[in-house]
């Protein structure tokens, strides 16, 4: 390209780049520069000594396609406040740093794209997609403030809805980041796909907003972070999928807004972090999936969790903040499975890990309360008789609560009348309560019990101390057992 048929926009643009020298031509009255005029200068530097090239542009207008579809531009580039009229196209090109900074355009295809340095993209808008699948950017990425997509109500100009709205604006899936990604403010009008993503930093996505109501509005299973993912605050309508998930650190949904009513709001199975952080978060609206998730500390306040979950195989060491045992098992009968007996042995171990063996034993004691309602009618009824007897072996007391009562009803009604000996010369004096104990308890014998027989209605009463002597005997020992051999 000769340097006469430039105008002059681009006639300033080509004498800065041998040098590196920005141009703005945000308050210009001209700033359009045609998109075939910057790839001619990326792909074919000009060869300066002692110059260092870079293109740096702030406010043009940007004509035609700028297409570098895998081009290799060994210079910096910074292209900043740029109106694209076109899709920019840098599939499997190959950049030492690229800035795409507050660029309006249609959309952006950089598949396979490698980056030596950063690339950052914040503050753009983007109306169709940012296609960034298996890019591989050995610096961070930054997103702050980026909005991609439309609103799925955006009308166009005549009142009619636009031509093309993609499913997934953001596509990130199977991209490696050497540093950190970070996209705080971010907003994606459809789903963002993360799958298979690495980053060997933090991901930021705080006060985010991810709106694909009805839909998945972020897609990021089996996503590796390298230290924390950091999404605070975030505004997530549809659902939040980090199935598969590693984060070594913190897993920070603090404050965020989970909404997909009539599906799943959040499913995070098979996720394994550090900390899982929903402190103060508004209750979820929708189903909240953590089967066989993995966390040191899950901080999340029972007022949080929706009216459905799925937490069969969720193992966590920790649980914060420190509730009452009645508000967390609430929680556990909201599982859509049923009666998972693990969820009550873990919540039994969390308790146990803050020294709080009450709570742990009223968790246990729930566990066989919610148990007994799957068995069958006699298993139900034995059910019953071990809770209001001994508590299944976890209420000791309530035992001897109720032997004591037997033992006072016992003394009272035969020391007021007492029974006749059996043989009155070889009787032992008399002893309402020791007569009393004889008979409720089966292996002691005080010799009061064979040496007298009461008559008419006190023997039925001597036939039911000696009836219920055993039965609480027999479900205290069955009882305390089962608390022996899962305590």
């Amino acid at each position: 390209m000769e340097i006469t048929e430039l105008t002059e926009p681009e006639r300033r643009v080509w004498e800065a780049f041998p040098r590196g020298e920005p141009v703005d031509l945000s308050a210009a009255d001209e700033r359009t520069v045609r998109a075939r005029v910057l790839r001619s200068l990326l792909l074919t530097a000009p060869d300066e000594n002692g110059e260092i090239p870079a293109l740096r542009l702030r406010g043009a207008r940007v004509t035609g396609e700028l297409n570098v579809h895998s081009g290799h531009v060994s210079c910096p580039v910074s292209l900043r406040d740029c109106d694209f009229d076109e899709t920019v196209v840098l599939y499997g090109a190959e950049f030492r740093q690229l800035t795409l900074g507050g660029c309006r355009m249609p959309g952006l295809w950089a598949t396979t794209l490698r980056v030596d340095g950063a690339l950052r993209l914040n503050d753009c808008r983007v109306t169709g997609a940012v296609a960034l699948s298996g890019a591989r950017i050995a610096g961070a990425l930054f997103l702050d403030r980026a909005e991609v997509g439309v609103p799925a109500e955006a009308a166009g100009d005549d009142g009619t809805q636009p031509a093309e709205r993609p499913e997934s604006p953001l596509k990130l899936d199977h991209a490696t980041v050497g540093e950190d990604l970070r996209a705080t403010r971010l907003t994606v009008h459809g789903r963002a796909r993360l799958d298979g993503v690495t980053v060997t930093g933090l991901v930021r996505l705080d006060d985010a907003r991810l709106l694909q109501p009805g839909g998945t509005a972020l897609q990021a299973e089996t996503l590796t972070v390298g230290t924390d993912l950091h999404a605070m605050r975030l505004w997530a309508e549809g659902r939040v999928n980090l199935r598969g998930a590693t984060v070594p650190g913190q897993l920070n949904l603090s404050y965020a807004r989970l909404s997909n009513p009539g599906g799943v709001a959040l499913r995070a199975s098979s996720c394994t972090a550090g900390e899982f952080w929903l402190r103060e978060a508004r209750p979820v609206e929708g189903v909240v999936n953590l089967r066989r998730g993995r966390f040191e500390l899950l901080h999340i306040s029972p007022e949080v969790w929706p009216a459905a979950v799925q937490l069969d195989g969720l193992m966590y060491t920790t649980l914060v903040p420190a509730r009452p045992a009645a508000e967390r098992l609430e929680v556990l009968t909201r599982d859509a499975d049923g009666y998972i007996p693990f969820a009550y042995e873990q919540l039994t171990a969390a308790y146990r890990h803050i020294g709080d063996d009450a709570a742990a034993r009223t968790v246990q004691l729930a566990k066989q309360r919610r148990h007994r309602t799957t068995l069958a009618l006699h298993g139900r009824l034995w059910g019953y008789l071990q809770d209001v007897t001994v508590g299944y072996g976890f209420r000791p007391m309530r035992a001897a609560g109720w032997l004591a009562g037997l033992l006072l009803v016992g003394a009272v009604t035969y020391g007021l009348r007492p029974p006749r000996p059996l043989k009155a010369d070889e009787a032992p004096g008399f002893n309402a309560f020791a007569y009393a104990l004889d008979l409720l308890l089966p292996i002691i014998d005080f010799g009061q019990e064979k040496a007298y027989a009461p008559q008419g209605g006190y023997q039925w009463l001597a036939y039911l101390l000696i009836v219920a002597g055993w039965v609480l005997a027999t479900t205290f020992v069955t009882g305390v057992n089962r608390a022996v051999s899962r305590y």
